[in-house]
């Protein structure tokens, strides 16, 4: 399947959909980019690419993005933590939407690609889960996911051109927000959680960028859910010593047991909240570290996609070279 019309991307300003507008913007591609409106455009000045404010949770203002020859729509926008309750999410995660979907029906766009993620499945039994594995969301973030996933099924039924993708934890240059941001920056986690041996999955945001964009040019996968995360599969363990090498920082070897690690997400959690941020170890994540979070990235694979960066031990290597480039610059 071919585009010669303008692609649009919302949650374009955030860290997934900045990559992706970079990746199509340097393939010459015509890159409508939106998020909420903003006075800096820098970013998208540079690399030429048109940005249109808007706001997912005001419907009135997303009618304009349409308007032309839009012909593929890469919806990114959402928000992305597990500290924001269900509340403000289902706004933007689910309502935002029915409003994207509803557009791009009317504008019958050739292709909708949905971007959502791995926690709308169930809790890990150890094992690699796959697209059909059970969906059972145990957290907010998770819910207001799988929740968008059904919105998405619908409208498919009723003819929008969609397909599904479900990254796992995506991390990388520029990270600000998810878990992925523990291996994308310095950050304040000095211990490994547990025994430090479940083994994790994750993915740099190139590879979201790049395997997203293959994927819509495929003809007849309308209806059809894609994991993506990399080859690797390390340790927490290893990871956290990883990215504490790659950001110059002394690698942990500490290990606190999980419950007290929960605590202390939970305290953690508060302070942040009452600082208007973000913590780096969010209460909820901890969840995910009880078993091996494995996810099946073999569907992705058949279709013939090859990876920027699939190990994870290589891909830090470059992070690492990356940040003392920014350091000096």
């Amino acid at each position: 399947m071919e585009f010669t019309g303008i692609t649009l991307i919302t949650g374009a300003a955030g860290f997934m959909g900045g990559h992706l507008v970079e990746f199509l913007a340097g393939k010459g591609i015509r890159v409508r980019a939106t998020a909420r409106p903003r006075k800096d455009t820098t970013f998208f000045d540079k690399l030429g690419v048109e940005f249109v404010g808007a706001d997912l949770r005001q419907p009135e203002t997303l009618p304009h993005l349409f308007r032309g020859d839009v012909d593929r729509v890469f919806h990114m926008g959402a928000i992305c933590n597990f500290s924001t309750p269900y509340e403000e999410l289902y706004p933007v995660n689910v309502r935002g939407v029915e409003h994207i979907t509803k557009l791009a029906m009317e504008a019958k766009v050739k292709r909708y690609v949905h971007v959502g993620s791995t926690s709308v499945y169930a809790p890990s039994r150890g094992t690699p889960m796959g697209e059909d594995y059970p969906q059972d969301p145990q957290n907010s973030y998770g819910k207001s996911k799988h929740n968008g996933e059904l919105v998405v099924r619908r409208r498919i039924q009723e003819g929008l051109p969609g397909i599904i993708t479900r990254p796992c934890t995506v991390y990388g240059p520029r990270c600000t927000d998810g878990a992925g941001k523990a291996f994308s920056r310095p950050t304040s986690i000095t211990a490994i959680p547990g025994s430090g041996r479940q083994r994790l999955s994750n993915v740099r945001a190139e590879d979201v960028a790049a395997s997203v964009v293959h994927l819509s040019h495929i003809d007849g996968i309308e209806g059809q859910a894609y994991n993506i995360a990399d080859n690797s599969n390390p340790t927490v363990g290893e990871a956290l010593v990883l990215a504490s090498k790659a950001f110059g920082l002394k690698p942990p070897a500490l290990h606190i047991p999980l419950g007290i690690v929960k605590i202390a997400a939970k305290a953690d959690g508060m302070i942040s909240k009452w600082k208007g941020k973000i913590p780096d170890l969010e209460y909820d994540a901890v969840n995910y570290l009880y078993e091996d979070y494995i996810i099946d990235n073999t569907k992705l694979k058949k279709t013939g996609f090859q990876f920027i960066y699939p190990d994870f031990t290589a891909s830090m290597e470059q992070i690492s070279r990356w940040y003392r480039e920014q350091k000096r610059s």
